[in-house]
Order: structure tokens, then sequence, then C-alpha cells
């Protein structure tokens, strides 16, 4: 599928990207300092950092969570194959990357169904020449398509890492639960299931008020509570969560972040707010920043 996917007429790609409207995937680059957005993106991540000026730190520390949880699934558990949907635009340290530091013969197949996304998905093909990395275009929404599209390069006869990173609260129950479920039915016994989402759990009037100006750009969540959240892994006939169970994305395994590019402090100050959060050290987070849970499960 990766060649197909990346064989796209460049006109009929750009007829499907809309620049009138924010895309969740774009509006995360923006908070990871990339380049790949538009000015309605950049002013919806504006729009949310002026109720919550350190909402960057939940969007860092979702994407560090991931790193994470790839490093362990691959030093501890050995784990050798990802798929990776709701992938988002190719950034600094991605899956396939993480995991073929452990593993260099890892195999990681992205989905995403943004056609900017995709335009910039050969960023994603890069593997390591022992490992293999590919690429479905594909909705969330039909996990057919997608777990026929990923046997072409996945042994689903052996343990797979399902990462479902930031995505599940763009959908509602009535997707997100038979989604799960079918994802997971499909998975061999030993694979894994990891799950980040947002809550308005922890500080309801923060995330209510970033709800608020995000809803007027055309981007909608799906809050679930910490219960909710354990659902999605407990309903799913024999998963298992693991060691520390639905936390926190900081609380999950806590080590110390990457340090930021190196800058000069005139540079930084002559920035905006936007530009500036590339250059933040994330390590300074609190229990009062972070409103994303994050968690791991084990297919027994």
């Amino acid at each position: 599928m990766a060649g197909d996917a990346l064989s796209h007429d460049p006109a009929e790609l750009r007829k499907r990207i809309d620049t009138t409207r924010a895309h969740p995937a774009r509006v995360y680059d923006v908070f990871l300092g990339g380049k790949d957005n538009y000015p309605m993106d950049r002013a919806t991540a504006a729009a949310g950092l002026a109720v919550n000026p350190r909402g960057y730190l939940e969007i860092r520390h979702n994407r560090d969570f991931m790193r994470r949880a790839v490093t362990r699934m691959a030093e501890v558990d050995g784990i050798r194959q990802f798929l990776d949907i709701g992938t988002g635009l190719p950034t600094a340290d991605n899956v396939h990357q993480i995991a073929q530091r452990v593993i260099p013969d890892a195999r990681v197949v992205y989905v995403d169904h943004d056609p900017v996304v995709l335009a910039h998905a050969r960023a994603l093909l890069t593997s390591g020449p022992e490992g293999v990395t590919d690429y479905i275009d594909a909705d969330l929404r039909d996990p057919a398509q997608i777990l026929e599209q990923a046997a072409k390069t996945l042994d689903f006869d052996q343990p797979i890492a399902l990462l479902l990173v930031a995505v599940l609260h763009f959908v509602e129950d009535d997707v997100a639960v038979p989604v799960v479920r079918d994802l997971v039915e499909a998975l061999p016994s030993g694979s894994r299931l990891v799950i980040t989402h947002l809550t308005e759990d922890l500080h309801p009037e923060v995330v209510q008020a970033v709800q608020r100006q995000y809803t007027e750009k055309g981007i909608t969540f799906v809050f679930r509570s910490k219960e909710q959240v354990e659902r999605l892994f407990t309903d799913t006939a024999g998963v298992e969560l693991l060691d520390p169970g639905v936390v926190p994305v900081h609380h999950w395994h806590p080590s110390p972040a990457p340090a930021p590019p190196a800058v000069e402090k005139a540079y930084f100050e002559s920035l905006d707010d936007i530009e500036k959060i590339r250059y933040r050290d994330i390590n300074d987070v609190t229990d009062d920043d972070i409103n994303v849970y994050g968690a791991v499960g084990r297919k027994v």
C-alpha cells in the first residue's frame, strides 16, 4: 500500500487539503514545532494557548509518553512490530526511529487519513536497512482496510503493538469501542494496546475552555474519564492493563524528556509564543499541566 499511497496525483491531493479549516494533525504539528501546517492551524493553536498558556506541555508530553512506551515495549518486551494509527505529521523521533534504535529490524506500519500527512509520508519511510516501514492512507473508521493492508508488512502470527495515540478522543463511543475491539481481535497473544486520551477529569475548567476555542475552529473532542479509558482496554476481550494502569501521561514510567534544541536568548525572545514552544524544556511539568491519560495493555 505504501507504493500505492505515495503514487498519488499531486493535483488530486491538493483538492483534498482544506486550508480554511484547522486539522488536528496539523495543530499537533504546530505544538511540536513543525512547519507542515497552515495559518488556520496556527491560529487554533494560539487560541488554545491564550486560555491555557502551558497547554503545549500536554502535546509534548503525549509525544514523550509515546517515546517511552515504544522504547519500553522494544527493550523490555521484545516487541518487533508496530501499527501506529493516527500517525500525524512526521517529526523528530517517529515510531520506527525509536523502535529501530533498540531493534534494528523492527517493522512499523503508519496509518493516517489526512492528505497533508500523506503528502509528507515519505519521511516516515526512512527505515534503517534491516527494518521495514510502510504507510497506509486509511481512516480509523475502516479497521478492515487497515488490517488487510497492514498484513502486507506485519506478521499477524507474531506480537504487534497497536498505537492509538491521541486519536480516539476525536470519535464517539459508537465508533471508538467497536474499532478498538475489531483491531485488537485481529492481534495475536502477547500484542500490546497503547492509548492516550484527553480527559476533563483532572482540570475541567481549563480543558473545557480550550475545547470552546477549538470548537470555534472546527475541531471537537470527546473527553473520556479514567474509567471510560480503562474500559477501552478491559472491555476488549483478552486485554489486561499493565502497570501503572491508566495515569496522566507524565506519570507513566517517567524519565527525563530530551533537551530542546539550543537557541540564543536574544533569538528566543524575538519569537512569538507559538514559535517559542519548540525551544522550551518540558521537564518542568506539574500535575496541573496535564489532561491526557496514557496506558498500555497486553493481549493475553
